[in-house]
Protein backbone atom coordinates (compact mmCIF):
# COMPACT_ATOMS: atom_id res chain seq x y z
CA UNK A 1 0.00 0.00 0.00
CA UNK A 2 3.06 2.67 0.91
CA UNK A 3 4.61 1.56 -2.24
CA UNK A 4 1.50 2.24 -4.25
CA UNK A 5 0.93 6.10 -2.37
CA UNK A 6 4.62 6.37 -2.94
CA UNK A 7 4.12 6.36 -6.74
CA UNK A 8 0.57 8.02 -7.31
CA UNK A 9 2.44 10.93 -5.41
CA UNK A 10 5.70 10.65 -8.06
CA UNK A 11 3.13 10.77 -11.10
CA UNK A 12 1.50 13.39 -9.48
CA UNK A 13 4.69 15.24 -9.29
CA UNK A 14 5.83 14.61 -12.53
CA UNK A 15 2.71 16.10 -14.17
CA UNK A 16 2.85 19.26 -12.09
CA UNK A 17 6.40 19.57 -13.12
CA UNK A 18 5.78 19.17 -16.52
CA UNK A 19 2.95 21.22 -16.99
CA UNK A 20 5.02 24.03 -14.80
CA UNK A 21 7.89 23.43 -17.46
CA UNK A 22 5.51 23.89 -20.43
CA UNK A 23 3.47 27.25 -18.23
CA UNK A 24 7.08 28.84 -17.82
CA UNK A 25 7.86 28.84 -21.10
CA UNK A 26 4.56 31.07 -21.54
CA UNK A 27 1.23 29.65 -22.95
CA UNK A 28 0.94 25.97 -22.57
CA UNK A 29 0.09 23.99 -25.62
CA UNK A 30 0.65 20.17 -26.94
CA UNK A 31 3.70 21.17 -28.72
CA UNK A 32 5.21 22.62 -25.46
CA UNK A 33 4.03 19.92 -23.24
CA UNK A 34 5.03 16.14 -22.03
CA UNK A 35 3.75 13.74 -24.19
CA UNK A 36 1.25 11.25 -22.95
CA UNK A 37 -0.14 7.64 -23.42
CA UNK A 38 -3.06 7.78 -25.56
CA UNK A 39 -3.41 4.09 -26.27
CA UNK A 40 -2.17 0.89 -25.39
CA UNK A 41 -3.12 -2.81 -26.68
CA UNK A 42 -3.63 -4.34 -24.57
CA UNK A 43 -5.82 -2.04 -22.91
CA UNK A 44 -4.70 -1.14 -19.47
CA UNK A 45 -7.24 -3.05 -16.78
CA UNK A 46 -8.14 -5.96 -19.23
CA UNK A 47 -8.48 -8.96 -17.10
CA UNK A 48 -9.03 -11.66 -20.46
CA UNK A 49 -5.99 -10.77 -22.83
CA UNK A 50 -4.89 -13.88 -24.85
CA UNK A 51 -2.10 -15.86 -24.00
CA UNK A 52 0.59 -16.75 -26.10
CA UNK A 53 2.47 -14.67 -28.41
CA UNK A 54 1.49 -10.89 -28.59
CA UNK A 55 3.04 -7.45 -29.31
CA UNK A 56 2.11 -5.23 -26.46
CA UNK A 57 1.29 -1.30 -28.48
CA UNK A 58 2.13 1.97 -26.96
CA UNK A 59 0.91 4.87 -28.29
CA UNK A 60 2.03 8.52 -27.63
CA UNK A 61 0.13 11.57 -28.12
CA UNK A 62 3.05 13.29 -30.00
CA UNK A 63 6.04 11.87 -32.33
CA UNK A 64 8.53 10.21 -29.96
CA UNK A 65 12.75 9.60 -30.06
CA UNK A 66 13.53 6.14 -31.38
CA UNK A 67 15.69 3.97 -29.76
CA UNK A 68 14.47 5.35 -26.42
CA UNK A 69 11.98 3.50 -23.58
CA UNK A 70 11.40 2.88 -20.26
CA UNK A 71 9.30 -0.39 -19.23
CA UNK A 72 9.78 -0.35 -15.48
CA UNK A 73 9.27 -3.35 -13.27
CA UNK A 74 7.26 -3.27 -10.69
CA UNK A 75 8.25 -5.49 -7.55
CA UNK A 76 6.36 -8.76 -6.98
CA UNK A 77 4.61 -8.21 -10.83
CA UNK A 78 5.57 -9.54 -13.80
CA UNK A 79 6.87 -8.36 -17.20
CA UNK A 80 5.83 -10.30 -20.22
CA UNK A 81 9.08 -12.26 -21.46
CA UNK A 82 10.34 -10.16 -24.47
CA UNK A 83 10.84 -11.80 -27.68
CA UNK A 84 11.47 -9.29 -30.37
CA UNK A 85 13.23 -5.99 -30.64
CA UNK A 86 11.42 -2.89 -29.17
CA UNK A 87 10.39 -0.43 -32.16
CA UNK A 88 8.52 2.53 -33.10
CA UNK A 89 6.18 2.25 -36.34
CA UNK A 90 6.37 4.49 -39.05
CA UNK A 91 4.07 6.89 -37.19
CA UNK A 92 7.01 7.68 -34.56
CA UNK A 93 4.30 7.44 -31.97
CA UNK A 94 3.57 3.95 -31.62
CA UNK A 95 6.30 1.32 -29.64
CA UNK A 96 5.54 -1.77 -30.15
CA UNK A 97 7.31 -4.91 -28.63
CA UNK A 98 6.58 -8.87 -28.88
CA UNK A 99 6.42 -10.63 -26.11
CA UNK A 100 5.07 -14.35 -24.70
CA UNK A 101 2.64 -14.53 -22.37
CA UNK A 102 1.70 -17.10 -19.87
CA UNK A 103 -1.98 -17.70 -18.85
CA UNK A 104 -3.55 -16.51 -15.82
CA UNK A 105 -1.03 -14.06 -15.26
CA UNK A 106 -0.80 -10.77 -14.11
CA UNK A 107 1.37 -7.97 -15.53
CA UNK A 108 2.03 -4.61 -14.78
CA UNK A 109 5.01 -2.46 -16.03
CA UNK A 110 4.97 1.76 -15.73
CA UNK A 111 5.82 3.52 -19.26
CA UNK A 112 8.55 5.62 -17.60
CA UNK A 113 8.48 6.59 -13.69
CA UNK A 114 10.56 8.76 -11.36
CA UNK A 115 13.59 7.31 -12.01
CA UNK A 116 13.23 5.96 -15.41
CA UNK A 117 12.34 8.47 -18.16
CA UNK A 118 13.29 7.06 -21.01
CA UNK A 119 10.24 7.44 -23.48
CA UNK A 120 10.70 10.78 -24.18
CA UNK A 121 9.41 12.58 -27.42
CA UNK A 122 11.19 14.44 -30.37
CA UNK A 123 11.99 17.57 -28.44
CA UNK A 124 13.71 15.45 -25.60
CA UNK A 125 11.06 16.00 -23.29
CA UNK A 126 9.99 12.31 -21.26
CA UNK A 127 6.27 11.34 -21.32
CA UNK A 128 4.40 11.50 -18.57
CA UNK A 129 5.06 7.97 -16.35
CA UNK A 130 1.50 5.63 -17.07
CA UNK A 131 0.84 2.40 -15.60
CA UNK A 132 0.15 -0.47 -18.10
CA UNK A 133 -1.49 -3.53 -16.01
CA UNK A 134 -3.33 -6.60 -17.26
CA UNK A 135 -4.22 -10.07 -16.95
CA UNK A 136 -4.33 -12.77 -19.36
CA UNK A 137 -7.22 -15.14 -19.84
CA UNK A 138 -6.96 -19.41 -19.27
CA UNK A 139 -5.37 -21.31 -21.24
CA UNK A 140 -7.70 -23.20 -23.98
Amino acid sequence: MRKSVYAIALVICATVVGVASAASKGRVTVANSMPVVVKTVPQSGNTEFAPGTAELRVTFSKDMQDQSWSFTEIDGVKFPEIIGKIRYLADKRTCVVKVKLEPNTTYASYLNSAKFGNFRDADGRPAQPYLLIFETASAE
